[in-house]
């Protein structure tokens, strides 16, 4: 198998340090990529899924960075321990603030200090839900530092010290933050200009104005009795679009009310108006 090529090391970044640095390496920092650092009990865990398909190739090609902190080293003791039980007692473990608090510094060196532009998060149940929105102001900064929790979580004087922002996937509990950092970089990576190659994909699907996505069709035209709805097959690209917007204003009403009245506030619509389909209508008006 050929090797692949080495990184242009013009884009390399320079920091101030006291430790030589190889001029060939293999990852080198590239000065102006978005770069993902992970605090984490378990480094092994990335790139994961991260580096297979487009997100892969796209890390790379450089087009992105993750560099991973493990957490263990910064333990206290012979035993490097990173936990100690809740202050006034409880079930479980807590990440303690000193251990947590050095790990944050070092993953801190050469980024801003502007949370805009090199959020620090810690992914939390009891966070804000990630949206699309949210990933889209990631994928604008710098790049964004991320720590995985463990156990019941982390001692909250680190959060407040580090001005840490809170989010989470959903209302359920992980054993940990590592897939949730997956989620979370991956749906931010694939907003970086040139990771998936059309940029039109990402303005299109479903969250992107409030609306879920429409239903996808492919080859075969009829499969187990099911045909492609015929409209699709019509070649008419008004009509299509007509169709499109109009199954994904009926699929946000009945399974994402939250979304459909946001939408709905948008275009200032009624959200409470039955949605109906008007491409039947509006194909009749356009025929000769």
């Amino acid at each position: 198998m050929a090797e692949r090529p080495t990184k242009s090391h013009g884009r390399k970044s320079i920091n101030a340090t006291l430790k030589p640095r190889e001029l060939m390496t293999g990852d080198p920092d590239l000065a102006g990529t978005w770069k993902a650092k992970i605090i984490t009990l378990f480094p092994g865990a990335f790139p994961g899924t991260l580096g297979e398909s487009l997100t892969g190739k796209a890390l790379h090609d450089g087009l992105w960075q993750l560099e991973t902190i493990d957490l263990r080293p910064f333990g206290i003791g012979k035993h490097k321990n990173v936990d100690d039980t809740p202050a006034g007692g409880g079930a479980g473990m807590v990440l303690r603030a000193d251990v947590v608090g050095q790990a944050l510094k070092q993953a801190a060196r050469n980024t801003p200090d502007d949370r805009a532009k090199w959020p620090v998060v810690y992914l939390s149940p009891r966070g804000k839900p990630l949206t699309q929105a949210m990933a889209q102001n990631f994928a604008n900064a710098d790049g964004i530092t991320l720590l995985c929790g463990r156990f019941e979580g982390v001692d909250e004087r680190v959060i407040e010290e580090f001005a840490i922002e809170e989010v989470s996937l959903g209302d359920f509990i992980l054993t940990g933050g590592e897939i949730a950092a997956q989620a979370l970089i991956d749906a931010t990576v694939r907003l970086i200009p040139r990771v998936l190659g059309n940029q039109a994909s990402t303005e299109e699907e479903s969250f992107s104005d409030f609306l879920l996505e429409h239903p996808q069709y492919t080859k075969p035209a009829v499969w187990e009795d099911r045909a492609i709805p015929e409209i699709l097959l019509s070649g008419h690209h008004g009509n299509i679009s007509d169709w499109r917007r109009d199954m994904a204003e009926r699929l946000t009403k009945k399974r994402r009310p939250d979304l459909w009245r946001a939408y709905c506030a948008k275009y200032n619509r009624d959200p409470v108006e039955d949605t109906e389909l008007s491409v039947t209508r509006k194909t009749s008006r356009n025929k000769p």
